[in-house]
């Protein structure tokens, strides 16, 4: 019962999670959009990528985060990460009490009142679920999309090689089928790519509007607690940062993700359930 009370005040952190930096990109959004609002975050970057990942995995994974933030008194979870949210939302909005939401959705609708040619840019997992071309065609059946799994962008990207050569050069290898379709608009289908957006840029026509689902989800969570009457107005918000593998390691990538060097705490997620997803 003191758990419901804590999650139903205002002052309660939302909780927000993905497989490393690439969910800070929604929480940049959070301090613009609700930067009265307290966050928890939580980079599982003991087991990156995602990407990779087995559906089943992933769901463990989630069900483990979630777990977690919600005994830690999350009053609204945001999925900050396309490959969860595609395999896990359904099933464990179901498991849990708290408000959970996914970026699928939220990017989908974004894309379609962008575009009519559609590209997608995703993990192996991501693209392999279908789930960007059946959220827009359920929106507006007409509109065309296409989809390309690059694999090594988290990586580059969780090791700050942001605009290095083979950066730019695996960029190219993986937009060409996108370009080849004339596409007049591309969703970052992980949390990641936005930090790629300057080689991205080089590669793509002037014209073609990149979408950032970070920006429509958390439109959306503002929109949630404003229906829950959870959303604090007044400005006490604080930060809390924390992974699962190196704190330092992250927090030097972060800093350059942020402006500012975050403080970044190491999370010990029970050691059973961690030593079963190895």
């Amino acid at each position: 019962m003191g758990l419901i009370n804590h999650r139903n005040c205002g002052h309660a952190p939302i909780g927000l999670f993905d497989s490393g930096v690439g969910g800070l990109t929604v929480l940049r959004q959070l301090e613009q959009q609700l930067p009265n609002e307290s966050v928890l975050y939580l980079g599982d970057t003991a087991r990156l990528p995602y990407g990779t990942k087995t559906p089943e995995q992933i769901l463990q994974y989630v069900r483990e985060i979630l777990t977690w933030m919600t005994a830690e008194g999350a009053k609204l979870v945001i999925m900050a990460c396309n490959t969860s949210s595609a395999l896990a939302l359904e099933t464990v909005r179901s498991e849990f009490s708290i408000p959970i939401l996914g970026l699928i959705l939220p990017g989908a609708k974004a894309a379609v009142q962008a575009g009519q040619r559609i590209g997608v840019i995703a993990t192996q997992a991501t693209v392999a679920s279908h789930a960007y071309p059946n959220a827009v065609r359920e929106i507006n059946p007409n509109v065309a999309i296409w989809q390309v799994a690059c694999p090594e962008f988290v990586p580059l990207i969780e090791q700050n090689q942001l605009n290095t050569p083979y950066t730019i050069q695996v960029a190219q290898r993986y937009l060409a089928p996108l370009l080849e379709q004339q596409i007049d608009t591309l969703v970052y289908g992980c949390t990641h790519y936005p930090y790629l957006e300057p080689v991205l840029r080089q590669i793509l026509a002037p014209e073609v509007q990149l979408v950032d689902p970070a920006k429509a989800v958390v439109t959306a969570a503002a929109q949630e607690l404003d229906l829950l009457s959870l959303r604090h107005l007044q400005a006490s918000a604080h930060r809390r940062i924390g992974v699962t593998g190196d704190p330092q390691s992250f927090a030097r990538v972060a800093r350059h993700c942020l402006g500012y060097t975050p403080v970044v705490e190491q999370i010990c997620l029970p050691t059973r359930l961690l030593s079963q997803a190895k």
